[in-house]
């Protein structure tokens, strides 16, 4: 992805007014809601990034919880180039994973960087030559797990990563109540594999327990 469309906004300013524009009870706008939603879904998002990854598609790839790129990828925090500053939830995606000095850095000069200066920075979780046969194997690996536990996984470090600490330490118990509550079928299948006992009586995992198919927004979570 190579970003914004320079063209299409100088033509039709009209609308890049709607995108800014926030609905009334919402946490973003419709541009920033583009990469904040992986963080909405309850489940894994894995993005694979090859050849460019400019301003906005670096953003959306933010979004995920994990990033595979190739090497020879490029990135840039390219909004500078257009006198513009990243607005698509760019200002939280990045303090999640880089300082503030080397996000004022890359955003100031819009440099471009490689795959493997990528993964030094931190905004990459893995780089190698095949980023998506790895995504699909991290996948499968935690398909193995409760998807009860990935979603509350996902959910507690999301709600809790710059929240004060006894926040933090509150939601951590709510969530993990949750799991220990009736029916508790997939937590009884994880601890069926966890004892390591034979597989003709280990339990099999169960769709997700209404309480992890949504989103923070709206649950008893919702800070």
């Amino acid at each position: 992805c190579a970003g914004l469309d320079v063209k299409s906004v100088a033509t039709n300013p009209f609308n890049t007014g709607k995108l800014l524009e926030r609905p009334e009870g919402k946490l973003v706008n419709l541009a920033q809601e583009v990469a904040w939603a992986w963080r909405e879904l309850p489940v894994p998002v894995l993005a694979v990034t090859h050849g460019i990854c400019y301003g906005g598609g670096l953003q959306i790839a933010l979004g995920a919880d994990f990033r595979f790129s190739t090497p020879d990828c490029k990135f840039s925090i390219m909004e500078a180039k257009w006198g513009l500053v990243p607005d698509m939830s760019g200002s939280v995606l990045l303090r999640e994973l880089i300082s503030i000095d080397l996000a004022k850095e890359l955003t100031m000069t819009a440099r471009v960087f490689d795959g493997a200066k990528a993964k030094e920075y931190g905004l990459i979780s893995h780089v190698s030559e095949t980023p998506y046969e790895d995504a699909v194997a991290l996948a499968k690996e935690i398909t193995t797990r409760s998807p009860d536990s990935v979603a509350a996984t996902k959910l507690l470090f999301n709600a809790t990563w710059d929240a004060p600490e006894a926040r933090a330490l509150e939601l951590e118990t709510e969530i993990q109540t949750k799991l220990l509550l009736p029916p508790l079928k997939n937590t009884m299948a994880s601890a069926s594999q966890g004892l390591g006992l034979p597989k003709a009586v280990q339990l099999n995992f169960k769709d997700r327990q209404p309480e992890w198919r949504g989103t923070l927004e709206g649950t008893p979570f919702e800070k």
